[in-house]
């Protein structure tokens, strides 16, 4: 009882606001390197590239939810494929919750960059924490449970045991890693549509041009906006913090 209670006193203080990061760009460089050491690399990424797919298929289900579907559950895979069912009605709101699968983690990323920009780390560290959680309800295979169990704990230890003074730094390289990994993901797509047609029925752009009356291409395209900003914005904002 005494170890939930202090972790509910860390996801509390955690919703102060603190000092917005000032940034030089020595640690800012080595940041970037490790973020893509750790997301690059083929044998690191079948680890993390795990987490970025539980975070696109949280996507889904958070655009499902609000848009007013309702959600059956997730599954996450161990070869990086997932899965979301909802149901609703046909049209508008299932073509929303396909779309925001590839674009979920560099927002996500952005997020996390914005808040320690803001002095919001600490928040975003606490409110990450309690959504992974809450995941926990929607997962419907053995892999996913065990693969959103290792994050929602991951947070959890963030939270409790990140000295305040760490924080936005371990914000700020989780933000930056869920960028790189969206990246990544965007280029595995469009390789699906240009070099490997063969896996094609699997590209969330080409369900969507099935649900739609707008072609694979169009929701590609959408892809790329939503990314490239997400990074572009990442970028502005190191900058400012850069001074």
């Amino acid at each position: 009882m005494e170890i939930v209670q202090r972790w509910w006193q860390a996801v509390l203080a955690g919703f102060g606001e603190a000092e917005p990061l000032v940034l030089t760009p020595l640690p800012v460089l080595g940041l970037l390197a490790l973020c893509v050491g750790l997301t690059v690399p083929r044998a690191s990424w079948r680890i993390f590239g795990l987490y970025v797919t539980f975070v696109h298929e949280l996507g889904h289900a958070f655009a499902a939810l609000v848009t007013g579907r309702f959600v059956h559950g997730l599954k996450i895979r161990l070869d990086h494929s997932g899965e979301m069912v909802s149901s609703g009605k046909p049209g508008f709101s299932a073509v929303f919750s396909g779309f925001w699968g590839y674009p979920a983690p560099a927002v996500v990323g952005l997020a996390l960059v914005a808040s320690t920009y803001f002095g919001h780390a600490s928040a975003a560290l606490s409110v990450g924490a309690l959504v992974l959680l809450v995941s926990l309800l929607f997962l419907r295979n053995w892999a996913g449970i065990a693969i959103a169990l290792a994050s929602a704990l991951c947070a959890q230890l963030l939270v409790v045991f990140t000295p305040p003074a760490a924080t936005s730094w371990v914000v700020l390289g989780l933000g930056l890693m869920l960028l790189v990994g969206g990246l990544r993901d965007l280029f595995k797509v469009i390789g699906v549509h240009t070099r490997r047609r063969e896996l094609i029925a699997s590209s969330d752009a080409y369900l969507l041009g099935q649900r739609s009356w707008l072609p694979a291409w169009f929701w590609l395209l959408g892809f790329i906006l939503v990314v490239g900003s997400s990074v572009a914005l990442s970028g502005w904002l190191l900058t400012l913090m850069m001074g």
